[in-house]
């Protein structure tokens, strides 16, 4: 996953699901490093509403629309219309493993991704999982 693996620039095209981007401690800053050896990089999850928050939240530039696309649909898609020779989502959860091995993406999960590129994680403490979510949400409808 780092400059010491066997990705070019150009070679790889990178996709995180929500689960594993916010295991992040800065995904701006995993996003700029990832950008110096990826063709792509995005977030491709169902939950395209939480993709938007986290994308404006941390100014990401994502390259990929979901377009209110499940990510099966998505990630087949974009294996099919890129000519990069490698593909790896990276993801969380056993669901995010499956969903990936399904087609021509490689799959990492985040700890390991992070440890292979030098990426912290957040503390176990802040996991913003969907507790964090709801009280988001609850606050944004509150204020």
């Amino acid at each position: 996953m780092n400059d010491d693996s066997d990705a070019e620039a150009g070679e790889l095209t990178l996709a995180f699901s929500v689960s594993a981007i916010e295991r992040l401690d800065s995904p701006n800053a995993v996003f700029a490093d990832a950008h110096a050896w990826s063709e792509s990089i995005g977030i491709i999850d169902d939950d395209t509403e939480r993709i938007t928050q986290i994308v404006d939240e941390h100014e990401l530039r994502d390259d990929f629309d979901m377009h209110d696309r499940d990510k099966w649909f998505a990630l087949e898609e974009i294996c099919e219309t890129t000519t990069t020779p490698r593909h790896v989502y990276v993801g969380a959860s056993d669901d995010d493993m499956r969903v990936a091995t399904m087609f021509c993406w490689e799959y990492v999960r985040v700890s390991e991704a992070a440890e292979q590129a030098g990426w912290t994680l957040s503390p176990p403490e802040s996991d913003h999982g969907i507790m964090y979510r709801l009280l988001a949400r609850i606050k944004t409808i509150v204020d």
